[in-house]
């Protein structure tokens, strides 16, 4: 008896857990793919030729992968000197989603330039210069920590260019960027520190690079690092939508050419931008 009364309690308790197993439908947020194009070329200035590379992928669902973009063509054209032989130059899809092709550094510094993305039966543009920026005088790793002991602390040194207004990205290497303008130190070395939260052991090497900027690109950088805190980077789908320079140009009126550019859904994520950078190595020491 004492056996008997035990089954039907275990089947009680089972019953109860299975009762518990009703489906729970979640309403997830979703929208229409939208392209993301990332098309920030850096430029080593001392270089004869660039490798001029962009990235092309899709949203996707809330919980799915990012996938590459299949486009009918991109192209990059030379507004500046149109006979110089680069007019609408196509670039080669090297791999899913990606496309590149070299171009001679002296053109990518000295004119304009207008992308073309063909997705779809219709067209994404930006134009872009270069914009160049200043070497780094020093890394440095220090002993301070930021929020945590396990924190890494990473001293740049650098200094600005008397003759312009610059505006700085700094890519830290495993999708850490920072922004920063030379409001107060016009002209000046300047020197901050960077925090690694990441598990770095010694004879860990970290490729640190400074960028150049313009405002707009500035800005637009300063909104999506804020956006992609705790995601794999600026560049990955960010959870809001932060709006660069691409806009779709399908339905744009030739004779008005600002005509539905003011569209909140009339544009591709991602930025177009040609800029200078210098980058170094840094190690991490035995004592860190």
């Amino acid at each position: 008896m004492r056996h008997l009364l035990k089954n039907i309690i275990c089947v009680l308790i089972l019953a109860g857990f299975s009762s518990c197993e009703d489906v729970i439908e979640v309403d997830l947020p979703t929208e229409e793919p939208r392209l993301i194009i990332d098309a920030v070329i850096r430029v080593d200035a001392s270089t004869e030729s660039t490798l001029v590379t962009v990235k092309v992928s899709e949203t996707n669902s809330f919980f799915g992968n990012v996938p590459p973009a299949n486009l009918q063509q991109i192209t990059m054209s030379n507004l500046d000197n149109p006979g110089g032989g680069l007019q609408d130059q196509v670039l080669d899809e090297v791999e899913p989603g990606i496309y590149a092709k070299l171009f001679p550094t002296e053109q990518l510094i000295a004119d304009r330039w207008f992308l073309q993305v063909d997705f779809e039966d219709e067209f994404y543009v930006a134009e872009a210069k270069f914009v160049p920026t200043v070497p780094i005088d020093n890394l440095e790793f220090g002993n301070e920590i930021l929020f945590d002991e396990d924190d890494t602390e990473l001293i740049v040194t650098f200094t600005d260019e008397d003759e312009r207004i610059d505006y700085y990205i700094f890519d830290f290497d495993f999708g850490n960027f920072l922004v920063t303008d030379d409001e107060f130190y016009q002209g000046q070395e300047f020197e901050f520190s960077y925090f690694y939260d990441e598990d770095l052991a010694p004879g860990d090497e970290i490729e640190v690079s400074i960028l150049g900027a313009d405002e707009a690109f500035f800005r637009y950088m300063d909104q999506i690092i804020i956006q992609s805190e705790g995601n794999q980077g600026p560049f990955e789908t960010p959870t809001l939508t932060v709006r660069g320079n691409l806009i779709n140009a399908t339905d744009i009126d030739n004779d008005e050419t600002e005509n539905n550019v003011d569209n909140e859904n009339n544009f591709a994520l991602g930025y177009f931008a040609i800029v200078q950078e210098y980058k170094q190595i840094a190690v991490v020491p035995e004592e860190n």
